[in-house]
């Protein structure tokens, strides 16, 4: 998920970096928890329909380019193709099930630990 994250903002790993929509998918939405070891992030119903339509426009190409915003010194990944292509792998789902959460109304949340 932080290559993710990157490859739809900046290239950086923050919660306030990006923009929204796109900063919001994965670590941008509201704060619910945030500790040291555990992240818990919402998106409120009302902005899923938003995510989902800036995510049905990000295709492997546009993805490519957030991927190249990302730098070796502050990334736990080793950047190169096969890099690439697991974090194009888990993306590659996402536009659908924010869509699918758009069409029910439904708020998404994230949760990771650290």
């Amino acid at each position: 998920m932080d290559a993710i994250h990157r490859c739809l903002t900046d290239g950086k790993l923050a919660f306030d970096n990006g923009a929204f929509p796109l900063n919001a998918v994965i670590l941008g939405g509201h704060q619910l928890h945030l500790s040291e070891h555990y992240i818990v992030s919402l998106v409120r119903p009302e902005q899923v329909p938003l995510l989902a339509a800036a995510l049905a426009e990000v295709d492997k190409e546009r993805f490519g380019v957030g991927y190249a915003r990302i730098g070796q010194s502050d990334y736990q990944g080793k950047i190169g193709e096969d890099d690439f292509e697991y974090a194009w792998n888990w993306f590659d789902g996402l536009a659908v099930f924010f869509a699918k959460a758009a069409a029910e109304g439904r708020a998404v949340i994230f949760t990771v630990d650290q």
